[in-house]
């Protein structure tokens, strides 16, 4: 195992260690918070990018680390890290989201709506990337390609919504909530 900065009594290691529920729960909210058809679409595209990835580590079927920080081994494969895949993909998305779409209408307008989520989503990431390796549950092999997976994915899914899945979300905001 990497020496870690970490240890298991740290709340950093409890932090890094939930990731999954905090980020999921997090995307929840602002879902509900927004009602935006687009950021629904967003979430759609982290859990289709979280089951693929789970369907190449089965074809992939490379083990994990042998030794964790917390000793517990996953069951799972470890090619590629779908935690790195998926949260590439929220970094990636984001970037593209805050440089290129329009703020939805339930959002205050300005630059700091652009910009703060860079602030935040980045390190966060790149952090949650690389505590796959200080937690032992992956290598620095399988973070890469959890990488890279979620790179090439969020263009993909990112085209679909611009080249026409945005108007469907216009016609469902507008029937749903009247927005």
């Amino acid at each position: 195992m990497v020496d870690s900065p970490l240890t298991t009594n740290s709340w950093a290691w409890w932090f890094l260690e939930q990731t999954n529920a905090i980020v999921t729960t997090l995307t929840g909210c602002f879902v509900l918070y927004t009602r935006s058809a687009g950021v629904a679409y967003f979430a759609i595209g982290a859990v289709l990018c979280s089951v693929t990835v789970k369907i190449v580590k089965r074809f992939v079927r490379q083990p994990r680390p042998v030794q964790t920080l917390s000793g517990r081994k996953k069951k799972s494969y470890g090619m590629p890290s779908t935690h790195s895949a998926v949260i590439t993909y929220f970094a990636a998305y984001i970037t593209l989201a805050c440089i290129a779409l329009p703020i939805h209408s339930s959002l205050p307008s300005g630059t700091i709506t652009r910009v703060v989520p860079l602030l935040v989503v980045l390190p966060w990431a790149s952090i949650i990337a690389i505590s796959r390796i200080w937690l032992g549950h992956h290598t620095w092999p399988q973070v890469g390609a959890g990488c890279a997976y979620g790179l090439l994915y969020t263009p993909l899914w990112y085209t679909l919504w611009v080249r026409g899945g945005n108007e469907y979300g216009r016609m469902l905001e507008r029937s749903l909530f009247g927005q």
